[in-house]
């Protein structure tokens, strides 16, 4: 009976549109609870998930030393928040299950690799690819406009010119004023997109139709929501980007109960 009632669901969701609820700033508090409280039942999926981030951060830091990537180093870091809503997906799995009750361990963080939906969030992944491609090009412009095409010596020599030129704060005005743009478009088209595709059987479109609809019916609840997914990201990126083992999943678990509370 339960298999026949879920068969029925999936059928539905290719079929209607779901409805939007709206929210409330103050139901932000409650999603991140609820996000906290995922990560402290299940802690272990920063192993395999988060240290991820703290590895490309370095590794990108050791690669750009003394070449003309050190002025991409900063969007390179920044810009991994554009790749966040699918990175993240084993961890919305990891509350799914939770929230149904069943078993859960840090390798049920795999099953998202047999999930019905793996081609779609797939490809939802390489949109966000080409919108981080798309970023770090972006910056390079504006680097090129606002401190010239010549690339420093060293990270030194960068931060010298950033914070000792006017040329500098036209790079950090600028890139901060594009950056954001590219993540408000990130924000639309995934904030819920990416949820439901690994929970109903929904067409790609149908996903981000739906998400973009969830944040024009809740602008202000989901403004803010972009705000505090990247002061969270900063603080876990201040000790050498280890805070992110802790960032990463809790906005993880928490982006899925927000999915649930706007998604009717």
């Amino acid at each position: 009976m339960p298999q026949t009632m879920t068969m029925h669901s999936d059928v539905a969701d290719t079929t209607t549109r779901p409805a939007i609820r709206k929210i409330a700033v103050a139901d932000l508090r409650d999603v991140l609870r609820q996000g906290w409280d995922d990560f402290l039942a299940i802690p272990t999926p920063l192993i395999f998930l988060c240290l991820l981030y703290p590895m490309i951060g370095l590794v990108a830091a050791r690669a750009a030393e003394g070449n003309d990537l050190v002025p991409l180093l900063f969007p390179l870091v920044a810009g991994m928040a554009l790749l966040g809503p699918v990175l993240a997906v084993g961890v919305y799995e990891l509350s799914r299950r939770r929230e149904l009750g069943l078993p859960v361990s840090w390798l049920n963080a795999f099953d998202v690799l047999r999930s019905p939906a793996l081609d779609s969030i797939v490809l939802v992944g390489c949109m966000l690819l080409a919108v981080f491609v798309a970023w770090l090009l972006a910056a390079r412009m504006i680097y090129g406009l606002t401190l010239g095409s010549a690339p420093p010596a060293s990270v030194g020599e960068f931060a010298r010119r950033v914070f000792g030129t006017p040329g500098g704060l036209d790079l950090a005005l600028l890139g901060n004023a594009v950056g954001a743009v590219f993540s408000i478009v990130v924000l639309t088209l995934t904030v819920v997109s990416v949820p439901m595709l690994l929970d109903r059987q929904v067409p790609v479109g149908l996903a981000i139709k739906t998400s973009i609809r969830a944040v024009l019916a809740n602008p202000a609840a989901m403004l803010v929501w972009g705000v505090l997914v990247a002061a969270i990201l900063v603080l876990g990126c201040l000790p050498l980007f280890i805070g992110l083992a802790v960032a990463m999943p809790v906005l993880g678990h928490a982006t899925w109960h927000l999915y649930r509370r706007v998604v009717a």
